[in-house]
């Protein structure tokens, strides 16, 4: 289903049932069968940015008979939140059967928060069940796990991908001069469908699809910075440009990415690169400028090599 009503793309075509959600079969069939019994698990739906984990839970709620409320916890992530509008709204009598909470990026919750939320889970279970969305699994605690049914949000293939951005172009009359642009669009923002449906809208004039690669940002902007890592002399200028040209503004991926690669830059010194990026992760949490923050990480690197 299209919701016409909405100019935006990635909002005009966000599926509202799962027969127009790409990939994640197995899930689809778990969730299908909580559809038809009208009910479902408290959930965790964790995986990259972008890939239709806050989707999925917007097409649960839309299917089933229930009263819900969506909260963003990166911008509600105290405790306060957990007490006065998770409890709030999980403690109101309903006339609907169930009642849905949706914590969209609840990696960002605090400690507190997720310890509060742990006993209101099990409170309320009667009557209502939860739906977190995250990122980074490891950010939310074991007891919060345990009392969810925890799925991982694979991306789908890049060909699946390319497939459903071409009917979307088809039926917004969008003319591709060249297949080779959508999968450029795809190849640069991969998995992110929600970045690709973005640069399309922001690259479409007159109805044609005319790519800017300026305004393109590089999937493989991390690839570049493990590689200029990996050099005897890391030029520290060569990767400030290349996180510039990359137009990032969440670096989170960039941390755990350079975590699991520390060996490729500093071998025998992954102890030391592990500490570096445990202590620029934290000080990201306090820092206006995050570029500012993770290019005193690249320096420390570089120090250290």
């Amino acid at each position: 289903m299209v919701n016409t009503e909405n100019s935006l793309l990635v909002e005009k075509y966000r599926p509202t049932n799962l027969n127009n959600y790409v990939g994640n079969e197995n899930i689809k069939k778990s969730i299908s069968n909580y559809i038809g019994q009208n009910d479902i698990q408290n959930l965790i739906f964790y995986g990259p940015a972008g890939t239709g984990k806050t989707t999925l839970a917007k097409l649960i709620i839309k299917n089933i008979d229930c009263d819900y409320i969506y909260i963003n916890a990166s911008d509600e992530r105290g405790i306060e939140t957990i007490r006065d509008k998770v409890s709030g709204f999980a403690s109101v009598a309903s006339f609907k059967p169930l009642k849905v909470i949706i914590l969209d990026e609840a990696d960002f919750l605090t400690i507190q928060a997720q310890a509060s939320l742990r006993n209101i889970i099990e409170t309320f279970s009667r009557t209502t069940r939860f739906i977190l969305t995250c990122n980074f699994i490891e950010r939310i605690i074991d007891p919060l796990q345990s009392r969810c049914q925890t799925l991982k949000i694979v991306p789908p293939s890049k060909l699946d991908i390319v497939k459903h951005l071409n009917k979307i172009t088809d039926k917004e009359s969008i003319k591709v001069s060249k297949i080779n642009d959508l999968a450029m669009v795809v190849n640069n923002n991969y998995p992110d469908i929600r970045k690709m449906l973005n640069t399309i809208q922001l690259s479409t004039q007159d109805n044609q699809l005319k790519l800017d690669k300026s305004i393109l940002v590089s999937s493989n902007y991390m690839d570049k910075i493990l590689s200029e890592l990996s050099e005897n002399k890391p030029s520290f200028t060569k990767i400030r440009q290349t996180i510039a040209d990359a137009n990032v503004d969440d670096f989170d991926e960039l941390f755990r990415f350079l975590y699991e690669n520390a060996a490729k830059f500093l071998p025998n010194k992954e102890g030391t690169a592990t500490a570096l990026i445990n202590d620029h992760q934290y000080k990201a949490n306090f820092r206006i400028d995050k570029e500012i923050n993770i290019m005193s990480l690249i320096n420390n690197l570089i120090i250290n090599k």
